[in-house]
């Protein structure tokens, strides 16, 4: 007979942070603060669909944004300039944030003012889509040059999204990117999942993709 215990950590942590992101949710709805969670791989375009997105609904909503990173300063000081409120989040070298970590960060910036809070979470297609940040929406980018089968490679956090931002459609033609295989492969891991192809670098796409969040924070600190 054994004579010790077996403790599953792993998930008594997740178990643990899924309780604090709904808590955070009733917070958020008590504020009226509609926080989005975006995600992505480094390099695709993150910082510079944020800044699209903040110069389409700036003058609808007061706009804060958390910039998690492992070091540096480089986002908020680039999201700075567009007049958002706005605050650099360090994880001490963790991939991820967690709920008691968004939590803080969203203290740190302070939501009395804030409309649409959104979270630029760290570049990472695993980590960040295991811990529930207690965001109302979460959000991904995908790049073409990463190609078009990652839903396929990384399950979890195309099944978790409810959005997939398909940035810089305008070198699709100089990369062996498949647009309906991409789409065919994501809803297959999520039926529910909106798809907007876009280019940051142009605004090509950013409307659908501003109406989209306009009508989810709307419902949100209307309803």
């Amino acid at each position: 007979m054994e004579g010790y215990r077996i403790l599953e950590i792993k998930q008594s942590v997740f178990e643990n942070n899924d309780r604090e992101a709904d808590k955070l949710r009733e917070q958020l709805k008590k504020d009226r603060t509609f926080l989005l969670n975006l995600m992505s791989s480094p390099g695709s375009g993150k910082t510079t669909t944020l800044r699209q997105t903040i110069a389409a609904l700036k003058d609808e909503f007061k706009i804060g944004v958390m910039e998690a990173d492992i070091d540096s300063d480089v986002d908020a000081a680039t999201i700075e300039k567009t007049g958002a409120k706005v605050i650099q989040l360090h994880t001490g070298g963790m991939c991820h944030l967690d709920a008691g970590m968004t939590r803080q960060g969203l203290e740190g910036l302070g939501v009395d003012d804030v409309d649409l809070a959104i979270l630029e979470n760290i570049g990472n297609l695993v980590c960040p889509a295991e811990f529930d940040t207690g965001a109302v929406k979460n959000a991904m980018i995908l790049s073409v040059p990463e190609g078009h089968d990652k839903p396929l490679k990384y399950p979890l956090m195309f099944s978790i999204c409810d959005v997939l931002l398909i940035n810089k459609i305008d070198v699709m033609p100089y990369f062996d990117f498949d647009l309906d295989k991409c789409r065919e492969y994501a809803l297959r891991r999520n039926p529910n999942m909106k798809i907007f192809p876009i280019c940051a670098r142009t605004g090509e796409g950013i409307d659908a993709w501003a109406d989209w969040l306009r009508e989810q924070t709307n419902a949100w600190i209307k309803g």
